[in-house]
């Protein structure tokens, strides 16, 4: 399982299972769980759409962790990593002598999930010649294996996911539209790591601790600049990509302190929550907020409302952001003619 995304290992009574290692606490990440919360005792199809690197797999597991067929197989396939004429053997398994080089019975991931949860990512790329099989086994719960007549009957319950905009597959033609529906029952987007910014600093600490952990390194500082680097990213890569950049930087920190892997990269203004919690790791955490705040005044003009103004920016209420001002000690310049250099507020 990949480490990137953040899933609660189960507790003992399943009655009392919660999410217990959720990594964040943003609203778009809380909306996200609470669908899964509602979702994952019954037998529901569930689609999880999002950005490559969101953790759609992680969430995917955490459906089977909650529901009531934990215990029993969770199987996943992607779709996109298995040649062509290989994917329906993948999924339906084949008898000995179906094709050239089938020189044994083999048993398909439907099969392998009877009576569990089978994860299919990457859905979108199914080729259209096999999404008949796939709606049949969905609708009927039966199939063929490849060479053989029998029919077999599973009890699966499918977790699907996508990076793809299936709607306009379908209307493209490249994706069948009852497939699309009997796949839809319950669909989950997950949020880009640039809309839940809040989220870096605890993502941050976590993998830091973990790869710190792993290379048998001791680092417990993460400087307000490097933090502020992570937090002003786009991170186009999303979780996946942030994971990759903290296990880069735990290899070249030195002295128990993170360096800053992005110095080359382009960064944007991130996004301030107006519930965001220190890093653990963070010497300093309100120097790297205040500095964040400080340099996007700067670069308005010290114009804090408005739709150009540093609170929009910052994607904060002008109220908060001024609150904020207020606790971290941020005055407003005055120039030489003693007038406030603030401009509208």
């Amino acid at each position: 399982m990949a480490d990137y995304a953040t899933v609660a290992y189960p507790m003992e009574d399943q009655a009392e299972r919660r999410f217990e290692r959720i990594i964040g606490n943003s609203a778009a990440l809380e909306s996200v769980l609470e669908q899964v919360e509602q979702v994952a005792p019954t037998d529901s199809t569930v689609i999880i759409e999002g950005e490559t690197g969101t953790g759609k797999e992680l969430i995917a597991h955490a459906i089977h962790t909650a529901s009531q067929r934990y215990g029993r197989a969770f199987i996943k396939l992607n779709c996109a990593a298995i040649p062509l004429d290989l994917l329906e053997s993948e999924l339906f398994g084949h008898e000995k002598g179906a094709f050239t080089g089938a020189i044994a019975q083999k048993i398909g991931r439907f099969e392998m999930a009877d009576k569990g949860t089978l994860f299919l990512d990457e859905v979108g790329d199914i080729p259209p010649a096999l999404q008949p099989k796939l709606l049949r086994v969905l609708q009927e719960q039966e199939f063929e294996r490849l060479g053989s007549g029998r029919t077999h009957k599973v009890d699966v319950r499918l977790v699907a996911a996508t990076n793809r905009d299936l709607v306009k597959m379908v209307a493209r033609g490249q994706f069948r539209s009852d497939l699309y529906y009997r796949l839809n029952v319950f669909p989950i987007l997950l949020p880009a790591l640039r809309e839940r910014r809040e989220d870096i600093p605890a993502l941050v600490t976590h993998f830091v601790k973990m790869f710190s952990r792993r290379m048998g390194k001791q680092v417990d500082s993460v400087p307000p600049e490097t933090m502020a680097a992570f937090q002003w990213y786009s991170w186009p890569g999303n979780i996946r990509e942030l994971q990759n950049l903290v296990e880069r930087a735990v290899v070249l920190s030195r002295e128990g302190v993170l360096p800053n892997p992005l110095q080359k990269r382009q960064t944007r203004p991130m996004i301030l929550s107006s519930n965001a919690q220190p890093s653990p790791l963070s010497m300093n955490w309100e120097d790297s907020d205040r500095a964040l705040i400080m340099e996007t005044l700067e670069q308005g003009g010290w114009i804090v409302g408005g739709p150009r103004g540093a609170a929009a920016k910052l994607g904060l209420k002008r109220t908060t952001l001024l609150a904020k001002m207020r606790r971290l000690g941020i005055s407003r310049p005055v120039d030489q003619e003693g007038t406030d250099a603030r401009g509208a507020a």
